[in-house]
């Protein structure tokens, strides 16, 4: 049985109420008085569940906001992310075809110049190396990576930190723990 409430403080604003359904036999058995048992009570009372109601619904709408806004921030950072991978991926290609007379080894480091024709190249020979009298423009310093990726000179130690980290973490052969509840552990002590 659907009543509709108008709450106090909001007139203009109604609520529908969802009553239990009344019937006169319940269960097959009558009731002395169906009348005591179906009828609706004291008005107020259904103010109180229509207010009920209402609050249910906004809490509802702001938990759904709430649970948008963290999707779309995550939305947000993976967009950023994918849009650094391919610029790394870009950079990364455009190195490889750099001009270079030697067979390029990971774990050593490049020194990219150019050539007034525009032609970029790879050395092993330092600007420092050089001194004043380098015969084209530095462009930068890389390092190659074991996977074939290009780490820009001023970002090398960070990177080799990190791998470090991982390499670690593989080496020790690590296994995450077969427990699926929530593992605060490390957080709380």
């Amino acid at each position: 049985m659907d009543r509709t409430v108008s709450l106090p403080n909001q007139p203009e604003k109604t609520t529908t109420v969802t009553l239990v359904e009344s019937s006169s036999a319940p269960s097959g058995l009558e009731l002395v008085s169906s009348y005591q048992t179906n009828r609706v009570g004291d008005p107020m009372n259904l103010v109180a569940l229509a207010e009920q109601v209402q609050k249910g619904d906004e809490f509802v709408k702001a938990n759904a906001c709430n649970k948008l806004t963290v999707i779309a921030d995550q939305i947000r950072y993976l967009q950023e992310q994918a849009r650094k991978a391919l610029e790394e991926a870009k950079r990364d290609s455009e190195l490889h075809h750099a001009a270079c007379n030697i067979v390029k080894k990971p774990g050593n480091i490049y020194y990219l110049y150019q050539r007034p024709s525009g032609q970029k190249y790879f050395s092993i020979i330092s600007p420092k190396e050089w001194g004043p009298s380098s015969p084209h423009p530095f462009l930068g310093t890389f390092k190659l990576q074991h996977d074939m990726s290009w780490t820009p000179f001023d970002e090398v130690e960070k990177r080799d930190a990190e791998l470090a980290i991982m390499d670690k973490l593989v080496s020790q052969q690590t296994a995450l723990p077969t427990y699926t509840g929530p593992n605060f552990k490390g957080l709380t002590e």
